[in-house]
């Protein structure tokens, strides 16, 4: 087996085992009991070539419709992970109870044009913008019942998108944030590390180290290679004998890159405050990239407080980060569960779309 960079979301890269090539049990084989027509539009505001898959009932017409956003690391339509293909199971389940559904490459991946980790976050929320301009004009698709899923880093860019554009009739947020990146990213450093039975005072270290490095961030300007810069000097001070100098290299370019910084400083608060369409908010009991309590009950009480009346959370008992049936929600997991997404999860989703679109 080979070993691959992934990411798994916005904060961490880990060393992953691809595992087999075997499809999982939940994967959908062809023929298909829908249209699936490949797609291809364009991105005006970058400048570039995205394609995807759009799918939709062979019997009717006028569906509403769903445009699924992938969590963080470039990710082909399907967002295949391990093995893995998410986005193609839920496109499977909604679009065979009516609803059509957008996947999407992500630039620079497969068959999109661009490339992903010299994008900024603003970005990916113009792709998603342009993919939700081009679902509009297609003939099947019902223009006013047009909403947004996303998860990981796509349940952070639904929201902004929503709170600038009033067409966005609903959206799913599966595993997003509702507090700023960097405090995510460390709460998930202490979880995911106390699970695996890390000593306190190592924990306690980590943290001192990676606020440190994150601190540079939130006061860096635009400038990518001065930020470098600083990150290598602060990790050559507190790295400085433990790693080779090519790792603190790496991890110094890895951690300056456009997107993540921009995450890093982002408070989703200030675009949920301007979310005034329907919002569903799920997340996993044993979710330890974006823990459910800290994130569900600041994301509804956002959304509340500045009056949106149609808000819904969740969490579901023992499912990780990528909505498996877990037993621990340690990232080292996913790859040996052969469930892709929960069944109850796609239930919920579809029910609370139908509800708000029929």
């Amino acid at each position: 087996m080979k070993t691959k960079l992934v990411y798994l979301i916005i904060t961490t890269i880990i060393s992953i085992n691809s595992y087999s090539q075997s499809s999982r049990p939940q994967e959908p084989k062809q023929p298909f009991e829908y249209i699936s027509e490949n797609v291809v539009f364009k991105n005006n505001l970058d400048s570039i070539s995205l394609a995807g898959t759009l799918t939709y009932p062979k019997m009717g017409s006028d569906f509403p419709a769903v445009i699924l956003i992938s969590g963080s690391g470039p990710q082909d339509r399907n967002s295949e992970l391990m093995n893995h293909k998410p986005f193609l199971v839920i496109a499977d389940y909604l679009t065979k109870n009516g609803i059509a559904v957008l996947r999407v490459d992500d630039r620079g991946t497969h068959e999109s044009e661009g490339n992903y980790n010299e994008t900024g976050l603003k970005g990916f929320v113009n792709d998603t913008k342009s993919a939700f301009e081009f679902l509009k004009t297609h003939k099947e698709i019902n223009n006013s019942k047009i909403g947004l899923i996303g998860h990981s880093l796509g349940g952070v860019i639904a929201p902004i998108i929503a709170s600038e554009n009033t067409d966005v009739s609903f959206i799913v947020i599966l595993a997003g944030s509702g507090i700023r990146g960097d405090k995510l990213m460390l709460l998930q450093k202490e979880l995911i590390e106390r699970k695996m039975g890390v000593p306190e005072v190592g924990i306690t270290q980590g943290q001192n180290n990676m606020k440190g490095a994150y601190d540079i961030i939130l006061k860096s300007n635009n400038n990518n290679t001065q930020l470098q810069t600083e990150l290598k000097n602060y990790f050559d001070n507190v790295f400085g004998g433990m790693l080779p100098t090519n790792q603190i290299q790496a991890l110094s370019e890895q951690m300056s890159i456009p997107w993540l910084t921009d995450f890093i400083k982002f408070d989703p608060q200030t675009s949920l405050s301007k979310t005034k369409c329907p919002v569903l908010a799920l997340n996993g009991s044993n979710d330890l990239q974006v823990p459910p309590k800290e994130n569900l009950e600041t994301i509804e009480m956002i959304l509340k407080e500045n009056g949106n009346k149609d808000v819904e959370t969740k969490q579901l008992e023992n499912l990780n980060h990528l909505f498996q049936e877990s037993e621990t929600g340690l990232p080292n997991e996913y790859a040996t569960i052969e469930q892709t997404f929960s069944p109850k999860v796609l239930e919920i989703m579809t029910e609370w779309i139908k509800q708000r679109t029929e």
